[in-house]
């Protein structure tokens, strides 16, 4: 029994681990901290931004962050809002899926979102600290324009 108690307890850490690592990730981008939205990020992770970049390893996954566009961004006002996940755990390695949205300040006081995404994150648990070793391996990150590819990311067969 204590066994099975264990593993349950386990999981549920490991789900609350998780979320929390992504749910870091919106603040951080926000406030521009390249560094440490990098770190969220296995040493070798991807982060692929359909329809703008790929970026391998921390460096290049900073330097969106600390790029041209993202800085404009946040001169402007922007918000990074990720939806609830739907997670699936297996040992020492995890996927989530969800939504993004990129909210921008326009002209006067209006906000307009500029982004609508499907998201695939693919972690795994490694020997490193905080959020229970877990880290971002890959995401996914597909604009929802009505066409299979987004819809494919939210695939869990």
């Amino acid at each position: 029994m204590s066994s099975f108690l264990e593993q349950r307890l386990q999981s549920l850490e490991d789900a609350e681990n998780i979320r929390n690592l992504i749910a870091h990730y919106g603040p951080l981008a926000d406030a521009g901290d390249a560094q440490a939205v990098a770190y969220l990020w296995t040493v070798d992770g991807v982060y692929k931004v359909g329809g703008f970049a790929e970026a391998v390893g921390r460096d290049a996954i900073a330097g969106l962050i600390a790029g041209a566009v993202h800085q404009q961004y946040l001169a402007a006002g922007v918000a990074h809002i990720l939806g609830p996940l739907a997670l699936s755990l297996n040992g020492d390695c995890a996927a989530a899926r969800g939504h993004s949205l990129v909210v921008l300040h326009g002209a006067g006081d209006g906000f307009h979102i500029i982004r609508a995404s499907a998201n695939l994150w693919q972690l795994v648990r490694g020997d490193d600290a905080g959020f229970g070793g877990w880290r971002v391996k890959r995401r996914d990150n597909r604009l929802l324009r009505g066409d299979a590819a987004a819809r494919e990311l939210f695939d869990t067969a």
